[in-house]
Order: structure tokens, then C-alpha cells, then sequence
């Protein structure tokens, strides 16, 4: 990671919007931001806690090893999103890796300070225990899906995930760009069955490809699937 000018955006950082304006002088000294490339880890699974980061601008994938050359991606980061807060508690190791999908820049503060910003910033406390929770609740419901949902209906879950998260481009297409294996990794299947089902979506007029871009054609028909009726 490279050090970055010291930039910081108090509207979207989930840190920064939440805390006390009087605390965000303390936040200014304590921070350091990082340009980060495409493909480079942030943190990774098993390395000790360090500290908090957030995502001033680009896009983060976080993920857990599922095999030795296999993994599965938990959630994606954008713009203003938290990272590392896995690894809080007294364990202090990081149960996750993140990685950067495109050149990034993340905030960096250590473990220290932030515990102190949690004890004065209730507000913040507050709003990451509503995250965790329902972080909680989204890591068992995929967990169940991934037992009991066909790929096809996961496949296009993750497609209607990924447009709720990221939006829309001007030209109608989900407005992120992720190598199939990410995508596999993300719906929790094989790269060729994903690539197999991405295929059958296209025939099936659900979806249009172009390069590493997807348009989705008939949201309704993706709902469908994802609600387990085929």
C-alpha cells in the first residue's frame, strides 16, 4: 500500500457521519489514507487486528478462504463502506481478507483510537452494533442458501445484489465490473457453472453480457428464481 494525501469525506464515511463534529479534528491526526492497486490485499485472513479501515473511493471485495484455491466473497465495499470490523473483539485476528477490485483508496486508523472514538462517540457505537446485526443476519441467510438453493437461483440473487449495491450505469448495466470468477466466488458456486448459468440467462433473454458488463433484462424472472420458484 502507498501513502496517500491525507483526504477524507465526512458525508458518506460511515466513520465520520457518525461521530460528534467536535471529535473530527481528533479523526484528521489519527487517519492515514493508502492508494491501493487492483488485485492488492488490504488485510488478510489470520493476520492480526491492526486497525480499522474505511473505503474513501473504489470498489473492495471481502472474502474467506473455502479451499485451498477456492473462496467465497461475503460482501463488497464501496465509497464510504467500514472494513477490518470483523476482527473486533478479543480474538483480534482477522477472520476475513479484503482486496481491492480496482485502484482504491482506504483510511487507516489503528485499533487504539478507534476504541477510544467508540467509547466518546455513542452515536457510532450505536449505528455499528445496527450493522453488525444485520451483517449477522445476512451471512446466515446466505449460509442457508448456500445449503439449500439451487445455483441458478443463487446466481441470480447475487445479480439483483449487485444492482441493489451498486446501481445502474447510463447504458443500463449493473454498474460494476467483476471478473466471472468473483462472481462465482460471490454466488458461491464453480466458475463453469456460473459461466454456464450466465449463458443459459442470455439465451433466455433474462440477462445481456458484453465483456465483464451484465444488463439485466427481466428483473422479475431473476426475482423469481431468487425466491426459490422455478
Amino acid at each position: 500500500m502507498k501513502k496517500e494525501k491525507e483526504i477524507c469525506d465526512t458525508k458518506s464515511c460511515f466513520l465520520c457521519k457518525n461521530c460528534l463534529p467536535e471529535w473530527q479534528p481528533a479523526i484528521a491526526a489519527n487517519k492515514r489514507n493508502f492508494k491501493i492497486k487492483k488485485g492488492e490485499i488490504i488485510f488478510k485472513e489470520g493476520d492480526p487486528v491492526t486497525g480499522i479501515y474505511f473505503v474513501y473511493s473504489g470498489n473492495v471485495k471481502v472474502y474467506k478462504k473455502w479451499d485451498d484455491d477456492k473462496e467465497l466473497i461475503v460482501r463488497f465495499a464501496k465509497d464510504g463502506a467500514i472494513l477490518g470490523h470483523r476482527g473486533l473483539g478479543r480474538n483480534k485476528i482477522y477472520p476475513i481478507s479484503a482486496a481491492a477490485l480496482e485502484p482504491a483508496v482506504v483510511c487507516y486508523m489503528d485499533m487504539a483510537f478507534f476504541d477510544a472514538t467508540l467509547k466518546v462517540n455513542t452515536n457510532l457505537s450505536y449505528e455499528l452494533l445496527l450493522f453488525l446485526a444485520d451483517e449477522l443476519q445476512e451471512s446466515e441467510r446466505r449460509m442457508r442458501n448456500l445449503a439449500h438453493m439451487p445455483v441458478k437461483g443463487r446466481v441470480a440473487e447475487s445479480l439483483l445484489a449487485l444492482k441493489d449495491q451498486f446501481g445502474i450505469s447510463a447504458d443500463g448495466t449493473i454498474n460494476i465490473e467483476l471478473m466471472w470468477q468473483d462472481m462465482a466466488s460471490f454466488a458461491g458456486a464453480t466458475y463453469e457453472t456460473v459461466f454456464r448459468v450466465i449463458n443459459e440467462f442470455s439465451k433466455e433473454k433474462t440477462v445481456a453480457t458484453k465483456g465483464k458488463t451484465i444488463r439485466i433484462l427481466n428483473p422479475e424472472k431473476l426475482a423469481q428464481l431468487a425466491s426459490g420458484n422455478q
